[in-house]
């Protein structure tokens, strides 16, 4: 792992602008007329030359990006970054792309969706040592066979600690925040080193507001295309020659909330996904079936409920609010600003809600 990048002044740790060069204003007529404070500037330098490619990026889009997101200027010199704009910015970016360089360097991809998400958190205190740990705390990430994951958005830091604590978690909020992803990624952690036997992903076999008529085949073949986003978010966790084994070992079960009844899910992680679509008998049957250790992640969307006849309370609802302040319950609300897919996602997902 190559060594965190430096400022040009010795004396000041990483991630803190170095206040021999600020503020620097360009003179007080800009100083003032700049949105956000005085002009300013900090220089970087890497040590680890061989992860400047990929910091960069092809033609320096990474640059790029975060220039054109924090309205900064980034000059590249060889192993360093010159950075200038106002004050607030420069530090934004600075934080940025120390954290980009941090996460290089721990062999952790690096692609415009991780940066987008690295800029939203660079307004967060928690968003330096997060990857590295250095802040008297481990590491937030999950390790899987196929990848390791961190956090894309600071309230996915806190999401990422109550699976890890929490034995029923409540994740609430719009697509794309990562809800479900991360449940199945966790899970998928505690199975390969042993922490549980199985793995459950379950959802209600609701169609979301369109009619699909009589599916051919089999059970499996009629509920499958309900639980394809629960396939997809495990095989992008393990390697699909291995799903498919434990699925057929019963070590992963991804069934529909009806197939739950009558049974106690002990050793065991259990999703449910979209759980807004249940009603409140079935949540309620949902979460009874809660054995030893076990952990339990309901996700959903309270907005988007397409329970049929549209009078109905949602089961996730309903469950929130009895049991949101019972011990051994967590409760995650994520918003669109914890969109962490394409950023026209967010601002779709804002429109619709009215922002």
């Amino acid at each position: 792992m190559g060594r965190r990048p430096t400022t040009k002044h010795d004396g000041h740790a990483p991630g803190a602008i170095d206040p021999s060069v600020l503020p620097e204003a360009i003179n007080s007529n800009q100083a003032s007329s700049t949105r956000g404070g005085e002009r300013a500037r900090a220089e970087l330098s890497f040590e680890n030359q061989s992860l400047l490619g990929a910091l960069f990026g092809q033609f320096d889009a990474n640059l790029v990006q975060v220039e054109n997101r924090l309205n900064v200027y980034i000059h590249a010199r060889g192993d360093q970054l010159l950075i200038e704009g106002t004050q607030d910015a420069v530090a934004r970016a600075r934080e940025t792309l120390i954290t980009m360089y941090d996460r290089l360097a721990m062999g952790q991809d690096l692609d415009s969706g991780a940066i987008e998400s690295l800029i939203a958190m660079s307004n967060e205190p928690t968003l330096e040592g997060i990857i590295s740990g250095e802040k008297e705390e481990p590491p937030i990430m999950i390790r899987t066979r196929r990848k390791t994951i961190v956090p894309r958005s600071a309230t996915q830091i806190t999401y990422m600690r109550s699976l890890s604590r929490d034995d029923i978690i409540f994740a609430l909020g719009p697509a794309g925040t990562g809800k479900t992803y991360l449940a199945v990624a966790q899970a998928v952690s505690q199975l390969m080193t042993g922490s549980v036997q199985r793995l459950i992903l379950s959802r209600p076999a609701v169609e979301a507001g369109e009619k699909l008529g009589f599916l051919p085949g089999d059970m499996k073949d009629k509920v499958d295309p309900y639980l394809r986003p629960l396939y997809d978010a495990l095989y992008d966790c393990m390697p699909p020659e291995q799903v498919e084994r434990r699925i057929e070992s019963g070590e992963i079960e991804i069934a529909p909330i009806a197939f739950m009844r009558g049974r106690t899910l002990a050793d065991a992680f259990v999703i449910l996904d979209e759980a807004q679509n249940t009603t409140r008998e079935q949540m309620k049957m949902f979460l009874t079936r809660f054995g030893q250790n076990s952990r339990m992640v309901v996700c959903g969307d309270p907005r988007q409920v397409d329970i049929p006849g549209g009078d109905r309370m949602s089961g996730l609802t309903d469950a929130v609010e009895k049991l949101e302040h019972t011990e051994g319950f967590g409760t995650i609300r994520f918003t669109a600003a914890d969109v962490v897919r394409h950023p026209i996602v967010g601002r779709i997902v804002e429109a619709y809600e009215g922002k």
